[in-house]
């Protein structure tokens, strides 16, 4: 089988999760990417959550399908081998993936006197070089204080760490926009990605820039309502909790069908003079329509809600934990080819997700274990940079590699 992104090879050397997350996203496409750890293990090795063997399952989830050489990067020999790795000869080398404080012959100008066509992504916290997290880019580009019960003295993080993931994914395609244009070109690129212009990117793209200069106005919390349009959780009878939306006229028509709502509806329209198949005057009516639903949804248990709206074609999904989800949700099981039953060394056996892009032309990718750390070292220092065993045996001793 021919993978996507087959002879290319990618060298990271990286922690935590946006350039992990990047060189997963080539990975999983069927590239070579090489992993570069420090004898012994990273930051972030251990993290939680951990196997009741104390190995980490978030390691072995955002490595999967790389392979793992560890360094000694402290030391210029160690950087010699990572720098002579990314710049070995052939169309699809000469990728380097860091969020690490590049240094010596790790640096871009020194990567591109050994291989003048390098592309390399460096991600930074913020655009001057200075430290930044997920959490503290979150914090600063408004989010949680538009989330959360209505209470703008107390701003609600999310846990999802959205900004490290979208720079994952933003590093990828600069790795591969940069490739495709060395292909016409002949020429390297050096690129630094910002977290937190990832994160201000994103919240300009999605208005809110926009609307905070031009209209003046705050976006205040609204609980689980959906802004601009009719959205919001409510309770069955048995005490479970779905999300509704209706934010098209079809979703909207769908989900009266689903709880015989129309004349409520129109009663609604004549007491507030509005018109609801205007989606913005639905959220404007959003206290006056949801009890209508709630009442509706309120009367059922959680099987025939979801037999009616099915049926009905209501947009909608049921709130489920983690453990639910993986028990109840066959979305989350092998039944979708997303996911395969994996033996993680180390961990154990558990569900992972492979690529979500689903090619008609090309299989999906296998999904394989995450590396043990250093697993491949001699394997990559024999196979891409040629050494003896005799070599690779003095480096052992030598305390470069491990």
């Amino acid at each position: 089988m021919y993978s996507i992104l087959e002879g290319l090879r990618v060298v990271e050397a990286s922690a935590f999760v946006a350039a992990p997350t990047g060189g997963l996203t080539l990975a999983q496409l069927g590239a070579d990417v090489i992993r570069v750890d420090p004898i012994g293990g990273g930051v972030d090795a251990g993290r939680w959550p951990l196997a009741e063997s104390g190995a980490s399952i978030y390691w072995a989830g955002l490595n999967k399908s790389k392979r793992s050489i560890t360094v000694n990067l402290r030391t210029p020999e160690g950087r010699e081998l990572v720098a002579e790795l990314v710049a070995q000869p052939g169309e699809g080398g000469g990728c380097f993936l860091t969020n690490l404080p590049a240094r010596g012959e790790l640096t871009w100008d020194a990567l591109a006197a050994r291989r003048s066509d390098v592309v390399m992504v460096q991600i930074t916290g913020h655009r001057d070089g200075s430290t930044a997290l997920d959490y503290t880019v979150n914090s600063a580009v408004g989010f949680p204080m538009a989330t959360g019960p209505a209470r703008p003295d107390a701003p609600v993080n999310h846990v999802f760490p959205a900004w490290d993931v979208i720079t994952g994914l933003t590093a990828a395609t600069g790795i591969l926009a940069a490739v495709r244009r060395r292909g016409t070109t002949g020429e390297g690129e050096h690129i630094t990605l910002a977290l937190s212009d990832v994160g201000y990117a994103t919240v300009g793209n999605l208005g809110h820039i926009g609307e905070a200069v031009l209209n003046g106005t705050e976006r205040a919390p609204i609980g689980n309502d959906l802004y601009g349009a009719f959205g919001r959780d409510f309770a069955t009878k048995d005490g479970r909790r779905v999300m509704v939306a209706a934010i098209t006229s079809r979703q909207w028509k769908s989900l009266l069908d689903a709880i015989d709502g129309h004349d409520a509806m129109r009663h609604i329209e004549a007491m507030l003079g509005v018109d609801l198949s205007d989606e913005g005057q639905r959220f404007g009516a959003r206290d006056v329509i949801a009890p209508v639903v709630a009442r509706w949804v309120g009367a059922r248990g959680y099987d025939e809600v979801r037999a009616v709206f099915d049926t009905a074609g209501v947009c909608w999904g049921p709130y489920q934990s983690f453990l639910e989800m993986v028990r109840d949700d066959p979305r989350c099981s092998t039944e979708n080819p997303l996911f395969d039953d994996v033996d993680q060394p180390g961990v154990g056996r558990f569900l992972m997700p492979g690529s979500p892009l689903e090619f008609r032309r090309h299989e999906r990718e296998a999904v394989r274990p995450a590396p043990t750390l250093g697993q491949h070292t001699d394997e990559i220092l024999a196979d891409v940079l040629g050494l003896s065993g005799t070599r690779i045996g003095e480096l052992r001793d030598e305390g470069i590699v491990a």
